[in-house]
C-alpha cells in the first residue's frame, strides 16, 4: 500500500492515542486524589427509591421506570438524527422533510407526556 493511503488515516489514529492518553490518565488521577473510605451507606444498594430488601409486595411508585423509559425512548430517537445530518446533502428536499415530520412526531410526543404530568 502506498503511502497516501496511511497518511489520510494519520488524525484518526492521532485522535485514538490522545483520547487512550486521556481516559487513562483521569482514571489514574481519580484513583489517586478520590476518596477510598467506604462506609454502610455508601456500600448499601439503592434501587429505584426504595430499600432493595424489604416484602416484595410493598407498593413502591412507578415513576422512576417511566423516566427511565422515557429517556430511552427520547435518546434512541434522537440518535436517528447523527446519521441524517452526516448524509444530509444526499437526501434531498424529501429527506429534509421526512425529518421534519419525524422531528414533529418528537415534539406532539413529548408535549402530550409533558401535559399527563409523566415529567413531573
Amino acid at each position: 500500500m502506498n503511502a497516501l493511503f496511511f497518511l489520510e488515516y494519520n488524525a484518526i489514529l492521532i485522535y485514538l492515542i490522545v483520547s487512550l492518553v486521556i481516559a487513562v490518565a483521569l482514571v489514574i488521577v481519580s484513583y489517586l486524589f478520590a476518596s477510598q473510605v467506604g462506609g454502610t451507606e455508601k456500600l448499601s444498594t439503592y434501587e429505584c427509591g426504595f430499600e432493595p430488601f424489604e416484602d416484595a409486595r410493598n407498593t413502591f411508585d412507578i415513576k422512576f421506570y417511566i423516566i427511565a423509559i422515557l429517556f430511552i425512548i427520547f435518546d434512541i430517537e434522537v440518535a436517528f438524527l447523527f446519521p441524517w445530518s452526516v448524509a444530509f446533502n444526499y437526501t434531498g428536499p424529501f429527506g429534509f422533510w421526512i425529518v421534519m415530520d419525524f422531528i414533529i412526531e418528537l415534539v406532539i410526543g413529548y408535549i402530550y407526556i409533558w401535559k399527563k404530568g409523566a415529567l413531573d
